[in-house]
């Protein structure tokens, strides 16, 4: 369940990876930094790349945290790494955080591996606020099977709670994804019992606490903004729509944009743009 970069890296430029400063003249004190696979944990999957912007300080300094995809099994922060360019520039006083976690391909990683990671690398970055000059201000940003991540990180695992979720045709419900593939694709099921080693007739429990949908319950659920192509072929947009439903019936913030032709990320260059704007607009919303 991997974004398909070759339109994305038409529209946006590799993120640059070495320090600068920003040129704000005589008042920029504090330079800009990029660092690469910073280790968030003991595996060499849990790794991260850091964005900070220029003149930052614990107090005003937001953050963004991208989460990939790839069906919890594959996948890396690389297929986000053409996003960074592009939200650095409409964003150039966020910090971006861009991270890895241990894909349940490797023996011993299966779910909720991924969420552990994902819960570790959050905590790691706010506990690093004074040394990075950054706000415990956040926001999760994920794609697919990041997308699901980012929803059970920001309603069942954050002490800090995020300001905002923005979810690319992202999971809710895993047991749904699991009974009720797209055009019956007994693959998708298949591939989704492998991510986390039973199916929800073997083991219900795991697959209930492992979707989102289960921990939206009161109002002050995160907002959260979602995105879903009509025709994808993978994840259906119903699996945006009933957490929207959810967040909608206990009174909590969000937006649902449905692009009908638009497939699992292969999108076309009006759609990206059109996305990005509205990502724009809602982070000034909410964070």
């Amino acid at each position: 369940m991997r974004l398909h970069l070759s339109i994305i890296v038409s529209i946006f430029l590799v993120a640059t990876v070495s320090c600068k400063k920003k040129t704000t003249g005589s008042d920029a004190t504090i330079a800009a930094m990029s660092i690469t696979n910073v280790s968030y944990g003991s595996n060499a999957q849990q790794n991260m790349d850091v964005y900070l912007p220029a003149n930052r300080g614990t107090a005003a300094t937001k953050v963004m945290i991208m989460i990939h995809g790839g069906g919890w099994t594959t996948g890396d922060k690389a297929d986000f790494a053409p996003y960074v360019d592009t939200i650095k520039r409409r964003f150039p006083d966020y910090a971006i955080f861009n991270i890895n976690y241990r894909l349940s391909a490797t023996p011993n990683n299966l779910f909720p591996t991924q969420e552990n990671d994902v819960k570790a690398a959050v905590q790691f970055i706010l506990g690093k606020a004074n040394e990075y000059l950054i706000s415990n201000k956040y926001v999760l940003l994920g794609a697919s099977a990041g997308g699901h991540l980012a929803m059970l990180q920001a309603y069942k695992n954050s002490v800090v709670k995020p300001k905002a979720v923005v979810s690319f045709f992202g999971i809710s419900d895993m047991a749904a994804l699991h009974n009720n593939p797209v055009g019956g694709n007994a693959f998708i099921s298949f591939s989704i019992a492998q991510a986390v080693g039973a199916t929800p007739v073997t083991n219900a429990a795991i697959y209930t606490s492992s979707s989102p949908i289960n921990f939206i319950t009161t109002a002050s659920a995160m907002p959260t903004l979602f995105f879903h192509g009509g025709t994808d072929p993978l994840v259906r947009p119903s699996q945006s729509t009933v957490a929207r439903d959810k967040l909608l019936s206990v009174g909590a913030n969000t937006q649902y944009v449905l692009y009908p032709t638009g497939g699992h990320g292969d999108w076309d260059n009006a759609t990206f743009t059109d996305a990005f704007n509205k990502v724009d607009a809602f982070m000034k919303l909410y964070n």
